[in-house]
């Protein structure tokens, strides 16, 4: 498989990601928060994967999330905390390899920082109704779907990314 053909496949799972959590997701939305697959993803690129693709994949799916309608936020805020995510994950590459209990604590890590990072600027921004106490169970209700998802698509997302972008041995 080519490179080319590689990153038209990782932007279809991205599109794919997206598109399912903000139209397929939203039907059992909890007071609005739906599981972030993007994250999930970007966890498992930055645990399987090196760190410059992880944080490439990260951001391009971040500025998916950014764009994906209704997009009535600063564009650039999931970008930001999907790579800080990755680079976060990639820290406990070795840790989380160990351990499945491990991969779920930078897991809920991960999507404590990005909803968390993601919350601060919607509030440095303005965003209009949106208070401290809002944020904080926007917060752990993100932290909860994910971890709640992770134990089915860690795995699977963790195998499949190093495939796809494995290259081909060279044939001589």
């Amino acid at each position: 498989m080519s490179s080319g053909v590689r990153a038209g496949v990782l932007a279809i799972l991205l599109i794919a990601l997206v598109s399912v959590q903000y139209a397929a997701l939203d039907l059992i939305a909890v007071h609005g928060v739906v599981p972030n697959l993007v994250l999930l993803l970007t966890v498992a690129a930055g645990l399987s994967m090196d760190l410059p693709v992880a944080v490439v994949l990260a951001f391009c799916g971040g500025l998916l999330m950014d764009l994906a309608p209704p997009a009535m936020h600063p564009v650039g805020g999931w970008a930001l905390a999907m790579v800080i995510v990755a680079l976060l994950a990639a820290r406990q590459r070795d840790d989380a390899a160990d351990s499945p209990i491990q991969g779920l604590l930078t897991v809920a890590a991960c999507s404590f920082v990005a909803t968390s990072v993601y919350a601060f600027i919607a509030l440095v921004s303005g965003a209009p109704g949106l208070g401290v106490g809002q944020v904080l169970g926007v917060i752990l209700i993100a932290v909860l779907w994910d971890v709640a998802l992770a134990p089915w698509l860690l795995p699977s997302f963790t195998k499949l990314l190093p495939k796809l972008l494995q290259p081909e041995p060279i044939r001589r």
